[in-house]
């Protein structure tokens, strides 16, 4: 299905990896070239009136990203600040070609072709063993050297220990140039070495997102509205049971990590209150831990109950960019984190996901990304942590080389 896909400009592909959350409703869904479309790119008065009246007159299935940037359109400034301008701020699509696959059943839904020649042009596609193939490293360059590194995170600490903040994602970036990849069969050997479940095969136009991410943004259900966000991590030991439950044990009494986490709960409360029924909102799980193939992960669960007057313009502009990757208060620590990372985020801390054609929606956070530029032959991938006042500079920055090592090892550069 992605060979086939990706001879198109644009494709969406999302998959729950086999996931166990009770959440999802979806297991497959790939979304293939552009019906209709929605872009954004920049502050006007009316954005919301603009995206509410698209998703009115385009009752069908959306699918698309909404890239971190958009916060400056959600905060009517006039100056976008990205330096990659030829990715959209907010792009959604109606495909032409959309396919499904739940309980081994795979349905195909299409505007201009038959869904029989669909299904035997994706049979006809020749498929490689990827996983046979030499790898070659890469070497990537930091946007940062690890001093540089440190002494941000030591003086937003200072921010902290001032009252400016209390909580603040910051993030760093490794790139490398003049490098040629199939997407496809990269994509393949990051979720077979980190299944998630929120894992996103991501192309518009020359752009590519490769995503194996284990977070969900934000969920609609009928009337409900769900938020995961994930503060907390530790590697995995796969080689040993009795120490994989030690790591377990050590992020669950971890006061630091504890910390981040409430304070992320306490932020998305107050962001789904503007639009949930009063007193819905309610903290479904509280520091729950999660298991990944490379780490294990501390996720909260937050509910609410949709007011019915509210559309997702209305949800967007109160939840944009998420609290886990941004901080708390959002609006000054999304100041500090214009002022001291040394990158552009783009799409990373973003969202990836599909609207249905009945209005309920599900989006993912884009980490755990690798981004390429087939024009450019470009790839970066970027990884952060929350920095609070129980931070050490030094492993924060460890935190964020292991969030990491499963692109490193796709990637053939450890």
């Amino acid at each position: 299905m992605l060979s086939w896909a990706n001879q198109f400009n644009i494709c969406c592909f999302l998959d729950n990896c086999n996931s166990k959350d009770n959440y999802h409703s979806q297991e497959v869904l790939l979304a293939i070239e552009a019906y209709n479309s929605i872009t954004i790119n920049n502050f006007s008065e009316n954005w919301q009136q603009k995206l509410n009246d698209y998703l009115c007159n385009n009752k069908a299935w959306n699918f698309g990203h909404i890239s971190y940037d958009f916060n400056n359109v959600v905060l009517k400034k006039q100056n976008i600040t990205s330096n990659d301008t030829s990715v959209p701020l907010l792009f959604f699509f109606e495909p032409k070609y959309l396919l499904s696959i739940t309980n081994n059943i795979v349905s195909i839904n299409s505007i201009d072709l038959e869904p029989d020649i669909i299904f035997k042009e994706i049979n006809n596609q020749v498929v490689k063993d990827v996983f046979k193939e030499e790898k070659t490293a890469i070497s990537f360059l930091p946007s940062q050297s690890k001093e540089s590194y440190l002494h941000a995170i030591t003086e937003l600490k200072k921010h902290i220990a001032k009252g400016n903040c209390y909580e603040i994602n910051y993030c760093t970036a490794f790139t490398a140039n003049n490098v040629t990849i199939h997407p496809v069969n990269v994509f393949q050997q990051l979720i077979n070495i980190s299944p998630t479940p929120f894992a996103s095969f991501y192309k518009i136009n020359q752009h590519y997102v490769l995503g194996a991410s284990p977070e969900r943004y934000i969920k609609k259900v009928a009337d409900v509205i769900i938020s995961q966000p994930i503060k907390g991590t530790i590697k995995t030991d796969n080689t040993s049971t009795t120490c994989n439950e030690k790591l377990k044990l050590q992020l669950i009494n971890s006061e630091k990590d504890k910390a981040e986490n409430v304070m992320v709960v306490d932020l998305v409360r107050n962001d789904l209150s503007k639009f949930c029924i009063p007193g819905s909102v309610k903290v479904e799980e509280l520091f729950g831990v999660y298991t990944f193939k490379q780490v294990h992960q501390m996720i909260s669960t937050i509910t609410g109950l949709l007011q019915k007057d509210k559309k997702f313009a209305d949800i967007l502009e109160a939840t944009f960019p998420m609290g886990s990757m941004t901080g708390a208060p959002k609006l000054k620590v999304m100041e500090l984190i214009s002022t001291y990372e040394q990158m552009d985020r783009s799409i990373y801390s973003g969202c990836i996901g599909y609207i249905t054609n009945t209005g309920d929606f599900d989006f993912n956070v884009v980490i755990r990304s690798i981004f390429y530029n087939s024009t450019l032959n470009t790839i970066s991938y970027k990884v952060g942590s929350g920095i609070t006042h129980y931070s050490n500079p030094e492993s924060e920055y460890e935190e964020c080389i292991l969030k990491a090592k499963a692109i490193e090892t796709v990637l053939g550069n450890i």
